[in-house]
C-alpha cells in the first residue's frame, strides 16, 4: 500500500475540523479517523517533523530546537541540518524493501537527504538559486521548468507589510502544490511526504487579525479572512491531490503542532539579571541579542536561549568553563530554579502558569547537550525573549519582528486508508504514534527503536464502510463521486 502524507505545518485542529466550507476535508473525515494530535515537547517544527517520521522524542534525536549547544562552551551553538538526524525514518523502512520515496520540504532537509527517490530541500535551504537543494541535483532543473524559481519559504515573513506577506505566501503555496501534484502523477513512488510551510507563515503573520480574543485584534480589519482563505485554498489542493491517488493509497493529513494566540513575550534573560542569576559586566543601552552581551561568566549561574520556548542552562562546575554551581548541588539548585520559573507572573501580576520540564523526565534518552530546563511560558501563551535592554519583562515585539501566534501543544491528524479499522474521532493520539501506525497499515515492519505505538495494533485490518468491495474501479468511482469530481 502506498503512503501519502500531506503535512500542514502548525495546522490548528479547532479550525480545520470545524470549518464547514472545507468540503474535501469533511469527506475525508467521514471516510477516516481523525482527531487532535499531541506534539512533542517542545512543539516546534524542528525537531517535531522528524520526531513524527522516526517515532523518536527530541532527547533521543539529540535535537532540542533550531539551534543547539554543540558543546559546553558559552559560544558553541550550531544550527540543525539534515545530518543532525541519524535515526531510522519511515522512508528508510520503505527503502529497505527496494521501494522509492519522495520527500518535499520535510524539515530539516538541507542539505537534501540522499534517499531512494527524490528529495527537495526545506525552508532551511539558504538559497535555491545557488545551493544544491534537490536529490538528485539535476532535479532542480525540472522544478525550474515547472514553476520557475522555487521558493522554500517567504523571506522576511516577520513583517508589518501584510499585503505583501499574504501575496508572497499564496504565491509560494501555488508553486509548491503545482510540484506536489506533478510528482504524485508523473513520478514513481511508494512513500510521499510533503510539508506545507505556508500555513505556519499565515498563522504567525495573521493570527491577531483573525482571533477575536487576541490582544491586538481589531474588528473589521482588512486581513480577517486571510487565515480561513488559506485553509480553503489548502482544501482545494487536497481535493485535487485525492483525485490523483488510486484506491490502494493511505492518505494522512497531519500537523507537527497547533497554533494559539500570543499574549506577548517574556524577557527571560532580563528577568534572570534582576534575580541576580545572570550577571553582566555592562548593561546594554539598547536592545541587544544575548550573544552580544558582556556576560560575567564567573558570577553567572543561569542563562537562557530559545524563541517559542526557553532553553535554560545552568553554569556548572566541571562542566562549563567557568562553572559556579557545585555538581553536588546541581539537582537541588535546578529544583530551586524550576520553582522560580513556575512562580513568574504575567503583565497583570497574575500567575503565568508556566510549564517547566526537566529533559531527563521527558525523554527516553537525553543525547548531545540538552537544556537543563525547558520552559513554556504561560503554557505557550507567552514567547521567550532572549535579548536584553527592553527595560521591562513583558513585551509585545519579539526578538525577530512581529509575531501574531505561538505554537500549541496539540496539532491534528486525519487518516484515511482502505484497510483502517478505525473511523470517526479518535482521542489520545500522539505525534510519535504516526510512524508505527502508518507502517502497520501499509504492511511494513515497525522498527523496534520506534517509541510510539500503532493506534490500530491488534485490530483487524479490513475495509471500513465506505471503502468496501473488491472491484477497484467501483472503489475509485465511489471515492471520486463522494469528493464531487464525478
Amino acid at each position: 500500500m502506498k503512503i501519502c502524507i500531506l503535512g500542514l505545518d502548525c495546522c490548528a485542529p479547532e479550525i480545520i475540523f470545524q470549518d464547514e466550507r472545507l468540503i474535501n476535508i469533511r469527506r475525508l473525515m467521514d471516510a477516516g479517523v481523525w482527531g487532535r494530535l499531541e506534539s512533542v515537547i517542545p512543539p516546534i517544527t524542528v525537531p517535531a517533523w522528524m520526531c513524527m517520521s522516526t517515532s523518536q522524542d527530541p532527547g533521543s534525536l539529540g535535537v532540542y530546537g533550531f539551534r543547539n549547544r554543540t558543546d559546553y562552551s558559552y559560544s558553541g551553538l550550531g544550527f540543525v541540518n539534515s545530518a543532525s538526524i541519524r535515526e531510522l525514518a519511515m522512508w528508510d523502512q520503505v527503502a529497505r524493501e527496494g521501494k522509492r520515496s519522495i520527500l518535499m520540504g520535510v524539515p530539516p532537509n538541507y542539505p537534501p537527504r540522499k534517499i531512494n527517490g527524490i528529495s527537495i530541500g526545506c525552508f532551511l535551504t539558504p538559497d535555491t538559486t545557488t545551493d544544491i537543494f534537490t536529490h538528485p541535483p539535476e532535479f532542480k532543473k525540472k522544478l525550474e521548468e515547472l514553476v520557475g524559481e522555487y521558493p522554500v519559504d517567504v523571506k522576511g515573513f516577520r513583517t508589518d507589510r501584510k499585503d505583501w506577506l499574504r501575496d508572497q505566501i499564496f504565491e509560494m503555496s501555488r508553486k509548491h502544490w503545482t510540484v506536489v501534484k506533478w510528482l504524485l502523477k508523473e513520478q514513481e513512488w511508494e512513500y510521499f511526504q510533503y510539508v506545507d510551510i505556508g500555513l505556519d507563515r499565515v498563522h504567525h503573520g495573521f493570527w491577531d487579525s483573525w482571533d477575536k480574543e487576541h490582544v491586538l485584534y481589531e474588528p473589521g480589519n482588512p486581513y480577517e479572512s486571510v487565515i480561513p482563505d488559506y485553509y480553503a485554498w489548502l482544501d482545494q489542493q487536497i481535493g485535487e491531490v485525492l483525485e490523483l491517488l488510486d484506491s490502494d493509497t493511505l492518505v494522512l493529513l497531519v500537523s507537527d503542532h497547533g497554533a494559539r494566540r500570543l499574549d506577548g513575550g517574556f524577557a527571560v534573560n532580563e528577568w534572570l539579571i534582576r534575580e541576580g542569576l545572570l550577571v553582566l559586566d555592562e548593561m546594554p543601552k539598547e536592545i541587544t541579542s544575548f550573544n552580544k552581551l558582556k556576560v560575567n561568566w564567573a558570577k553567572t549561574k543561569v542563562w537562557s536561549e530559545g524563541g517559542y520556548y526557553a532553553r535554560v542552562f545552568l553554569n556548572v562546575q566541571g562542566r562549563e568553563p567557568q562553572g559556579v554551581i557545585p555538581q553536588a548541588q546541581y539537582e537541588a539548585f535546578r529544583d530551586e530554579i524550576k520553582k522560580k520559573f513556575e512562580a513568574i507572573t504575567d503583565d497583570k501580576r497574575q500567575p503565568m502558569n508556566s510549564l517547566v520540564f526537566k529533559p531527563q523526565e521527558l525523554y527516553h534518552h537525553v543525547r548531545n547537550v540538552a537544556p537543563d530546563l525547558i520552559v513554556h511560558f504561560g503554557g505557550l501563551a507567552w514567547r521567550s525573549i532572549g535579548s536584553v535592554g527592553h527595560g521591562q519583562l513583558h513585551v509585545q515585539e519579539n526578538d525577530t519582528g512581529p509575531d501574531a501566534c505561538n505554537h500549541a501543544q496539540f496539532g491534528m491528524f486525519l487518516l484515511a486508508a482502505p484497510n483502517c479499522p478505525l473511523r470517526g474521532e479518535f482521542e489520545g493520539a500522539m505525534l510519535l504514534d504516526i510512524a508505527p501506525t502508518l507502517l502497520d497499515l501499509a504492511g511494513y515492519d515497525i522498527p523496534a527503536s520506534m517509541q510510539g505505538r500503532s493506534i490500530v495494533a491488534g485490530l483487524e485490518k479490513k475495509p471500513p464502510e465506505g471503502f468496501g468491495g473488491d472491484d477497484k474501479e467501483n472503489i475509485i468511482r465511489d471515492r471520486l463521486a463522494g469528493l464531487g469530481y464525478i
